[in-house]
């Protein structure tokens, strides 16, 4: 089954955000669901999931800490899931380089700041040398943390910068800066469920998407 690995080579992109959101939205679809928390100093990812464990009326979603080399594991966790979430360290890492020779689709988490944009070049060299190793490799770019006012040009001005990297093609949905996002953590919650409004709209529309892709 798929391997989603989630990925940047710069911290604080939103990738466990964007993790823990899709696990939840997946596993409200009756997918089971396993997160790989790949990050050696602050394992969030399996925080949040703990957390979710305490309460039973929640979807259950896996979680399980691998660091080093997690080619071979996440080949063997792939049959036993319908899909593995893997939250990479937020730096160019041994976690991030194996889990792209096994996984099926990779998210860059991206902020439409010049320091994230600018991790770009870096990715399209690293993504070269997996695709030698996993051809089947496909990777996508998704907007983060995207201010909402209605005169914010950063957004537009991060979707002219990602079409110089077709190697890298952007996923129609992002993801925005929403209070939702941070109240959800605490409770081992998605938006899904703690919000009627924009942040689970741009979930259920993420995870639609990835699913095309996949």
């Amino acid at each position: 089954m798929p391997v989603l690995l989630i990925a940047s080579q710069k911290g604080g992109t939103g990738k466990t955000t964007t993790t823990i959101n899709v696990a939840a939205e997946l596993a409200r679809r009756g997918r089971d669901v396993l997160i790989v928390d790949c990050d050696k100093s602050v394992q969030s990812a399996s925080t949040w999931a703990a957390d979710r464990a305490q309460d039973e009326s929640l979807p259950r979603v896996h979680a399980i800490q691998k660091t080093g080399n997690v080619r071979e594991a996440l080949k063997d966790l792939s049959a036993r899931y319908d899909y593995v979430i893997v939250d990479a360290p937020g730096h160019d890492s041994q976690e991030m380089r194996t889990a792209m020779t096994i996984a099926d689709l990779m998210l860059i988490p991206v902020r439409p700041s010049q320091f994230d944009l600018d991790t770009m070049p870096g990715m399209v060299e690293l993504i070269e040398t997996a695709k030698d190793m996993n051809p089947k490799l496909k990777v996508a770019a998704l907007l983060t943390q995207v201010p909402t006012y209605s005169s914010a040009t950063e957004e537009d001005e991060a979707k002219d910068f990602l079409r110089d990297y077709p190697q890298i093609p952007r996923i129609d949905a992002a993801l925005k800066i929403r209070k939702a996002y941070r109240d959800s953590i605490p409770a081992g919650k998605g938006v899904i469920e703690i919000s009627n409004g924009s942040a689970k709209a741009e979930v259920q529309v993420l995870v639609k998407e990835i699913e095309e892709w996949l």
